[in-house]
């Protein structure tokens, strides 16, 4: 049977105070990271705004062969 709201409340407050503040933190920095399908939808969003930016002109395009040269400049 799933555990209810206020079933996980009630045993989280039978937690001393220091794994009390320890479960808060950690619930708090879980509000901070984004969903996988909200991770996605930035990445789209990213993408769409620089093809956006290669079309108007705003960005050139680099060759992948200079491309390559240059990771490859960089590793050795």
């Amino acid at each position: 049977m799933p555990t209810t709201m206020q079933q996980l409340e009630a045993e989280a407050l039978k937690l001393d105070l220091h794994a009390r503040a320890h479960l808060a933190g950690r619930l708090l920095l879980s509000l901070d990271e984004p969903s996988p399908s909200e991770i996605e939808r930035l990445w789209l969003d990213e993408a769409e705004r620089r093809l956006e930016e290669y079309h108007s002109g705003k960005v050139v395009g680099i060759p992948a062969d200079e491309v390559f040269k240059r990771a490859l400049a960089e590793l050795s």
